[in-house]
């Protein structure tokens, strides 16, 4: 059975936590522009920060194909912590979403 190494595990975990960090702080500025009414604005960051999503999570299916194909993967903390990361990133840009929503019905 083939096995993936360390190095390569670490650049996927660093995938992850670099395209995810990007979403989260895409994000935070959505939210901070959705403070000050600027809807249009606000959208086109959260969309920004799901393309990101989208690159983190590409890293991760990539990863979980090569595990379903038989390649062992040694789970190292840094991969959890890269899990983690984009999992609640993406709660916080469901959540975003929902926000805009409601601000927009609010003003």
């Amino acid at each position: 059975m083939p096995k993936m190494d360390e190095q390569e595990s670490q650049e996927v975990a660093f995938t992850i936590i670099l395209h995810s960090g990007s979403a989260r702080s895409l994000v935070h500025e959505g939210l901070g522009l959705m403070r000050e009414g600027k809807f249009e604005e606000a959208e086109a960051k959260l969309n920004e920060g799901e393309e990101e999503l989208v690159q983190a999570h590409q890293a991760q299916t990539n990863l979980l194909h090569k595990f379903s194909h038989g390649t062992t993967i040694e789970i190292q903390i840094i991969m959890v912590h890269a899990q983690d990361h984009l999992m609640t990133t993406m709660t916080l840009l469901e959540v975003a979403k929902e926000m805009k929503y409601l601000y927009e019905r609010t003003n």
